[in-house]
């Protein structure tokens, strides 16, 4: 069957398209932004690209559209499929009645850790010897890959999204997945250019709890009161816990917040020693682990594997050091998780080296403002703050970032909507021994190897023969 997937450059309809390559299916594909790194994965798996959405391309003679949800109408190729009747469908859709039938679904849903949780997951079946199928929205050093299908194997990783489907159908993205076991990782208001409130996404994830069967298994941490909402309009298949007094603890080393012992049902599994810091990835490799035993892994080879993982690109990911200054890169944008981040670099570095965070409000929600005036306390732990957001055009901020970041009062080193002026500024400013965070869901300018090449060019060696490098 030919393919042409509208869309194909965004994280979840590359990783799908490789998919269906790998399931012996001709593959096309069409995007506004054709660019690299996903354009270049996938000509390198042979799948034609073609640069925006011209109604043109119907000739290319397709025998099924997979339409991706940056898909609208008015947009000229969707136009011309409606127009000419033409066969078309969801990823998510496609998804369900292509490959996962017939599969035993792992989908990690949650409004924070999907992509490091689901890594962590594959990579457990990778390193006991028993890969599984997947489609993550992000990379992870030990996968290689975002995707990955051999109809050979019968378990599949999915990360869950609860964003809505397409155009022509409103539901999350995981309600098509009907997964066996299923992580409901955390859950919080996101996504305020399509829910209303928390509410009306309880009741998206209450239509994926009912879709998983009797004999599959719920994975949820012990303590949540918007999960608890979620679980008490119905739940028809047993549940383990994970956190404070759940099935599945984490008990850290009161030495070293890179160890921590894990305990299953009140026997110790374990201990955990791995290159990741933070509570929030212990409770996503608790999820991990939990997630794995229901499907046959034992925690030990779990914890084995977790303790050889290398992490998920743009989560707290080290970009370069010059003159003793680091630049990290992570996706962090919901505030909730800025402060989780920004926690997780403090434990890493202690309390004594300056953290200089840098945010991006790029996302919808954080655009429209909904949760702007959470920003001050989610960055509390950083010692200087510096905002950067769009103030005109599409991409403008609903607020003013000066105006609500005011209460960090003297911490607040920088607002503005040009990139050169905040690189200077960050140059300027940044001491051997600080760490730069830039938190953003997009590519924000490529201000990281920017800003790397200016720590560079201001470097001066301290003594005859002393050099600088990153």
């Amino acid at each position: 069957m030919h393919v042409h997937i509208l869309g194909i450059c965004g994280t979840f309809m590359g990783g799908l398209a490789l998919i269906a390559r790998s399931a012996g299916h001709q593959v096309t594909g069409c995007d506004a932004g054709v660019y690299p790194p996903m354009s270049t994965q996938l000509r390198e798996q042979g799948i034609t690209l073609v640069e925006g959405f011209d109604a043109s391309q119907v000739k290319l003679g397709a025998d099924l559209y997979i339409i991706g949800n940056v898909v609208s109408r008015g947009n000229p190729l969707m136009e011309a499929i409606l127009d000419q009747g033409l066969r078309y469908v969801s990823g998510p859709q496609w998804l369900a009645d292509h490959i996962l039938a017939g599969q035993h679904v792992l989908a990690v849903a949650g409004t924070h850790g999907k992509t490091t949780t689901s890594s962590m997951l594959a990579w457990i079946f990778e390193h006991a010897g028993q890969p599984a199928n997947f489609l993550i929205g992000g990379v992870a050093p030990d996968l290689k890959v975002s995707a990955r299908y051999d109809a050979a194997r019968t378990r599949f990783v999915i990360e869950a999204d609860e964003y809505d489907t397409a155009f022509f159908d409103k539901r999350s993205k995981f309600v098509h997945y009907r997964p066996r076991t299923a992580i409901l990782n955390n859950l919080e208001f996101d996504h305020a250019d399509i829910f209303p409130d928390l509410a009306a996404i309880e009741r998206q994830f209450h239509h994926l709890v009912r879709t998983i069967p009797a004999s599959g298994r719920i994975i949820r941490p012990r303590h949540s009161a918007a999960l608890d909402r979620v679980l008490a309009q119905g739940c028809w298949s047993p549940i383990a816990t994970f956190g404070a007094d759940g099935d599945w603890q984490a008990r850290p080393d009161a030495q070293d917040d890179r160890r921590c012992e894990i305990v299953f049902q009140g026997q110790s599994q374990g201990w955990l020693d791995w290159s990741l810091t933070g509570r929030h990835n212990q409770a996503n490799a608790l999820a991990a682990l939990a997630a794995a035993h229901h499907a046959g892994i034992p925690a030990q080879a779990g914890i084995a594997a977790l303790n050889a993982f290398q992490g998920v690109r743009r989560r707290l990911e080290l970009r370069g050091t010059v003159d003793g200054i680091a630049v990290y890169d992570d996706f962090a944008h919901h505030p909730s998780a800025i402060a989780t981040t920004i926690d997780g670099l403090r434990r890493r570095v202690g309390p004594r080296s300056r953290i200089l965070a840098v945010i991006e409000p790029r996302s919808n929600t954080m655009k429209l403002g909904t949760m702007a005036q959470q920003l001050p306390g989610a960055l509390a732990q950083a010692d200087l703050v510096f905002c950067y957001g769009q103030t005109h055009g599409k991409q403008a901020l609903g607020w003013n970032p000066a105006d609500v970041l005011a209460p960090l009062d003297t911490r607040l080193a920088w607002t503005g909507d040009t990139l050169d002026p905040l690189i200077a500024t960050l140059s300027a400013q940044a001491r051997p021994g600080d760490h730069i965070l830039i938190m953003s869901n997009g590519g924000f300018g490529g201000i990281h190897q920017k800003l790397l090449d200016a720590l560079a060019l201001r470097a001066v060696p301290r003594s005859p023969g002393n050099t600088t490098s990153h």
